[in-house]
């Protein structure tokens, strides 16, 4: 296991393992092999790469992860079944540095109403489980599943037991994303505190965003001192999701003045990562998603593009760069303003003297009117009327340019008045 620092904070992706369980989602082996090789890029520090005894396929791509990957370690998860664990070690063992991850109902909610079993049979198996999970394997990570709605001092009985059976990391998850980060945060502080023991594992946390609080649960708990996240690229997960890693990342990051904490990501491999991922399950990030989403360097308001274009610390607490794009996106809207316009012009080697750039800017808000956004072809065809004085021609011989600046139909007309004054 990774050495630990105080103010390092570990990364463990479960993309594969738990994101690729949201609904309508599969990755066969060779696209969970690509994405593995980019978190290995990215930095993260464990890379969950599935659950291999669900199926000969999984199986096989943990076992073409665990061989290929270097410099991270690989582990994969198994229910407290001898099977499992055994199907588990038979996918990971070849890897450089390889785990074994075991998970148990800790709630009374699963014990009884999933497992049908008591408290007593729970701990005792989960005991057994590890123990022999540790006879085959250096790290051995245990979750109690959902934590979040546990009896905390059973929780924290579980969690003891489990260290003394030789678990070097204890993972509290928030199962289905019913804590809040005050409630989340004491349940990780009390477990760190008074569990006999403790001082030998590394606590990690897994939370799901069922009420949008994955993010808020986890900052909480790294807090309270956990200091491992499970997390998944672009928040992917069972219903609602998990943990986003980019957002905890750059949280880190962005805040680590005031948090005294840092992971080892590189972040300049964030978007290429949120894209890969994107693309191979299939599902497009919504544009307003924190740090990934096309939204997020994107200014429209006329107020927030001339704060941007003076300095871009107006509006952006971390730049576009760290994440690895190129710049910050100006979109030109109704309600964008003339300063963002006249760079947009300048950007694409357009100059107009003030009269004729006075002639574009009123064009431009009649038309951005009648459109979402304006493009770069719609300012230079602008440029172009403005440049013929406004007398619907382009100066070049081509006929008027009526209907080019917007494709509906139905604003034909309105175009055409507006072209011809």
């Amino acid at each position: 296991m990774t050495e630990r620092s105080p103010d390092r904070v570990f990364i463990f992706d479960t993309t594969l393992r738990d994101g690729e369980q949201s609904p309508g989602f599969h990755l066969d082996p060779n696209s969970k092999l690509r994405i593995a090789r980019q978190l290995e890029k990215l930095g993260v520090d464990v890379i969950e790469a599935g659950f291999p005894i669900s199926s000969p396929g999984d199986f096989e791509a943990c076992r073409r992860i665990a061989r290929e990957i270097r410099g991270a370690t690989v582990t994969a998860l198994a229910r407290a079944v001898q099977e499992d664990i055994d199907a588990v070690w038979g996918a990971i063992k070849e890897a450089e540095s390889p785990q074994i991850h075991i998970v148990l109902s800790v709630s009374d909610v699963h014990i009884e109403r999933k497992l049908g079993m008591t408290r007593e049979q729970v701990i005792k198996r989960g005991a057994e489980m590890v123990s022999y999970a540790r006879s085959l394997c250096e790290n051995v990570e245990y979750s109690p599943e959902d934590a979040g709605r546990a009896d905390i001092d059973y929780l924290i009985e579980t969690v003891e037991t489990m260290i003394a059976a030789g678990a070097n990391v204890i993972n509290i998850p928030d199962t289905t994303g019913y804590c809040l980060p005050s409630e989340f945060g004491e349940i990780v502080r009390r477990v760190i505190t008074g569990a006999r023991g403790s001082e030998k594992a590394l606590f990690s946390v897994h939370c799901h965003n069922d009420l949008g609080l994955a993010v808020g649960n986890t900052l909480a708990a790294i807090s309270a001192g956990a200091r491992r996240v499970e997390c998944t690229i672009n928040g992917i997960g069972e219903r609602a999701g998990n943990t986003s890693l980019e957002e905890i990342v750059m949280l880190l990051k962005v805040r680590q003045s005031k948090l005294g904490l840092e992971c080892g990501i590189d972040t300049t491999e964030i978007t290429r990562t949120s894209r890969l991922v994107a693309e191979l399950t299939g599902t497009p990030v919504q544009p307003n998603k924190a740090v990934v989403g096309a939204n997020a360097f994107a200014h429209a308001s006329g107020i927030h593009q001339d704060g941007v274009l003076k300095d871009r610390l107006n509006y952006e607490i971390m730049k576009p760069e760290d994440v690895g794009l190129s710049d910050s996106r100006i979109v030109l809207t109704a309600r964008s303003g003339r300063h963002a316009f006249r760079h947009r012009l300048t950007r694409l080697g357009i100059e107009l003297t003030e009269a004729k750039a006075d002639i574009a800017w009123q064009r431009f808000l009649q038309v951005a009117d009648t459109k979402k956004e304006i493009t770069d072809e719609d300012l230079r065809k602008i440029a172009a009327i403005a440049e013929g004085n406004g007398n619907g021609h382009e100066g070049n011989g081509h006929p008027p340019v009526t209907d080019q600046l917007n494709d509906h139909n139905h604003v034909a007309d309105t175009l055409r008045h507006l072209i011809f004054g």
